[in-house]
């Protein structure tokens, strides 16, 4: 890094690092870029060079403003820093930084970022960003009155523009097929996508008015209940990362499900979710409006819970999510991470999901008696299989398959290692959701229960070099979109809705979404209201 040192002028300085940044700081780009076929020519050299010149162009574009004697060297730091991390993420776990990672980032908290802390990171960052951001910081630069500089960078902003379109230009044949085939190249270049990603995040709340949330549902209410009949008491899980295809249940090989498999469930096998991450999908499922609606929505409307809560349920949200709900539970009774404690099931601050059932009778029991008089809706929010430190996620006792991997630098671990702490993740589910289901079938005197499990996403587990969630919906794999649903209605819950669990076994092949999820909920609770559609309610063609 000595040759920072003797940097005098301003320009230079931020010429060197942003050299670094462009080599270096994007060896996730020129990694996948070599890996394209169309580009394995001379066209593909010069291709690769114009977009080397052209993220640099771009990266100076952003400096040049900032050229003074006050910021120039803590831009340098952040962008330096800012790449670093993206680097590393980007060639670790094969992800890309769009928005809505950028999103998951900034609603992430400590729990969050312990999972995602390893030596491996610390070596990259002090590598990639913070050497040279000392560096910088020990080189001397010569500053010219400040209407010279003002004048340098403006000329130094006008050449970069110049150069980028020479550049574009120069190979734009190639630019336009390469960006249109692969789409994901556009999320990897280093630091341009994080400051991208995050102005977008900043702007979008102000496209839609970044008003208070509109009311949705006011109509809803619930049918009268028979002089015979039992209020509902219905779980609603949210599951996390729910990888459909490891379920067993769902025709995995592997006894991932044994608990469920006894106690008469439906299990749907084709249902693909809004989003790639939890910020994404869960909003999302939550809403009236379908994934296309949701995505074109110029401002944000009440969800289910709240139309739920309008027609007259006592609704309680339960949390062990460190991310929290989205807001999709801000307007209704709500048991955050940090409250849920019991002996044996709490550590670090973390708990394992059967937490939830801890005290969950006193809790109900604190909800107002004149909506309990009406039925009673849970929602549960699971840690579930959230990594990339899975072998957290499931007590010992139901580590079936071993050996696991045991840290969360997943690419230090062999394939078979990581798949067996994912499924020991879905082992823990499955006795989660029956230990659920065991609770809601000891209160049948006086309730009429049932349960629902829907993920909010997938997971990559290490096939074609990516892991985690969150790549863009277009071009994510299916792992990251295919997710589990399960439905599990007590006798005297199949008497009063008619819902006749055979039938919805007969759908388990057909294909369901997110944009299901709404309207079944409402169906499955007998909620009236003109938001419901009859045609997205996976129950209604199944009551007698």
């Amino acid at each position: 890094m000595a040759f920072f040192s003797y940097s005098r002028s301003p320009r230079h300085l931020i010429a060197l690092a942003t050299l670094w940044m462009v080599t270096l700081g994007n060896w996730p780009l020129w990694e996948q870029l070599a890996r394209l076929p169309e580009l394995a020519n001379v066209r593909g050299v010069i291709f690769t060079l114009a977009l080397a010149l052209v993220i640099d162009c771009g990266i100076v574009l952003l400096l040049a403003p900032l050229a003074w004697r006050w910021t120039l060297k803590p831009a340098l730091t952040l962008f330096l820093l800012v790449t670093a991390f993206g680097a590393y993420f980007m060639h670790s776990y094969g992800v890309v930084i769009d928005p809505s990672m950028i999103r998951n980032v900034l609603h992430t908290d400590a729990r969050e970022v312990r999972d995602l802390l390893s030596w491996r990171m610390a070596f990259a960052v002090l590598a990639l960003g913070v050497l040279p951001a000392l560096a910088v910081w020990r080189a001397p630069v010569a500053w010219p009155s400040w209407p010279r500089q003002l004048l340098r960078n403006l000329t130094l902003m006008l050449l970069v523009l110049l150069l980028a379109a020479g550049a574009v230009l120069l190979a734009f044949q190639d630019f336009a097929s390469v960006m249109r085939n692969h789409t994901a190249l556009r999320y990897r270049i280093n630091p341009l996508n994080s400051f991208y990603a995050l102005a977008f995040n900043l702007w979008q709340p102000a496209q839609r008015g970044g008003g208070p949330v509109a009311p949705a549902g006011l109509d809803a209410r619930l049918p009268a209940l028979p002089p015979a009949a039992k209020p509902p008491l219905v779980v609603l899980v949210l599951g996390e990362t729910g990888r459909s295809d490891h379920f067993a249940l769902n025709g995995y090989p592997r006894p991932t499900t044994p608990r469920l498999a006894g106690l008469g469930v439906a299990s749907l096998r084709n249902v693909w979710s809004c989003g790639t991450d939890t910020a994404t999908s869960v909003p999302c499922m939550f809403s009236p409006l379908g994934k296309r609606d949701f995505e074109r929505r110029e401002s944000d409307t009440e969800g289910l819970a709240d139309v739920l809560q309008h027609a007259g349920y006592a609704v309680l949200w339960i949390d062990n999510q460190p991310g929290g709900c989205k807001g999709v539970c801000d307007r209704v009774p709500t048991v955050r991470y940090d409250q849920l404690q019991a002996p044996g099931l709490c550590s670090q601050g973390e708990c394992y999901d059967e937490v939830m059932l801890h005290g969950l009778e006193q809790r109900i029991g604190q909800l107002p008696p004149e909506r309990r008089a009406r039925g009673v809706v849970v929602f549960m929010h699971q840690m579930g299989s959230h990594g990339p430190a899975y072998y957290k996620r499931a007590p010992p006792q139901f580590k079936r398959f071993m050996p696991e991997c045991a840290t969360n630098a997943l690419q230090q671990c062999s394939r078979e290692e990581l798949i067996n702490a994912f499924d020991n993740t879905i082992v823990y589910t499955d006795d989660f959701l029956a230990s659920v289901i065991d609770w809601l079938g000891q209160r049948q005197e006086h309730w009429a229960t049932a349960l629902s499990y829907l993920s909010d996403h997938g997971e990559s587990l290490g096939e074609n070099g990516i892991y985690l969630h969150g790549l863009p919906w277009r071009i994510a794999p299916d792992a990251q979109k295919h997710v589990a649903w399960i439905t599990w209605l007590s006798p005297q819950y199949t008497f009063q809705t008619g819902i006749a669990p055979a039938c919805l076994n007969a759908k388990q092949g057909e294909r369901f979404t997110h944009d299901n999820y709404f309207h079944s909920t409402l169906g499955l609770l007998s909620v009236q209201t003109s938001l419901y559609q009859p045609a997205l309610d996976i129950y209604a063609s199944c009551r007698k």
